[in-house]
């Protein structure tokens, strides 16, 4: 299923930020830190095991339930 990155993302933003520009802005902000360009992913990226498990990584840290 292809687009599973990119969904990820943008509930790592979301949950995060609560709707929230500022803090959409800074968690999208550390996502880059991190080595995850949310422009980088559409829903038509492919789906790659290495980047999911890394995002589950991330959203633990930053104290998002995915």
């Amino acid at each position: 299923m292809a687009g599973q990155i990119h969904q990820m993302i943008n509930m790592i933003i979301r949950k995060r930020s609560k709707g929230d520009p500022t803090i959409e802005l800074t968690t999208k902000t550390k996502l880059v830190l991190k080595g995850m360009n949310p422009d980088k992913f559409t829903l038509s990226s492919p789906d790659d095991p290495q980047v999911i498990a890394k995002l589950k990584v991330i959203a633990s840290e930053l104290g998002v339930k995915l």
